[in-house]
């Protein structure tokens, strides 16, 4: 990653935690950035950040676990204080409509203010409808 590119995810990453994350921490999502969770009566919600490798977009990834967490097919148990959208198989990209889509890549390669960072990170916040505790659920039917 170029130095450009290192500066534009530093700066994304402040506008993800700055507007998302206490968004998701008041809707009852814990766990650090890029990964949370919130336990509901019968699942985990999972929602995770994934940065593309050669910088400048990300997707965001959700997903639903059993209450007690998962267990990989080699036999690893993943608790549900750790879990991550990465550990479950059947997950949803932000923007998709079935798993089969790859969803939105929210890009901010092209960001040159801070306000512009802010403007990816509220157009990830206008489609993430997680005050809705069975929204996760019902997307990954």
């Amino acid at each position: 990653m170029n130095k450009v590119s290192s500066e534009h995810r530093k700066n994304m990453n402040l506008a993800i935690k700055g507007m998302i994350v206490p968004v998701l921490r008041e809707q009852g999502f814990k766990g650090s950035f890029p990964h949370f969770r919130r336990k509901n009566e019968k699942n985990i919600d999972l929602v995770t950040f994934q940065f593309n490798r050669w910088g400048g977009s990300f997707v965001v990834e959700l997903a639903i676990c059993p209450l007690e967490g998962v267990t990989m097919h080699w036999g690893e148990e993943i608790p549900p204080n750790k879990v991550t959208a990465h550990d479950v198989n059947k997950r949803l990209r932000l923007g998709a409509v079935s798993e089969e889509e790859d969803g939105i890549w929210f890009t901010y390669e092209n960001s040159k203010t801070q306000k512009d960072f802010e403007q990816v990170a509220s157009d990830v916040l206008g489609l993430l409808n997680t005050s809705d505790r069975n929204w996760i659920s019902m997307l990954l039917k």
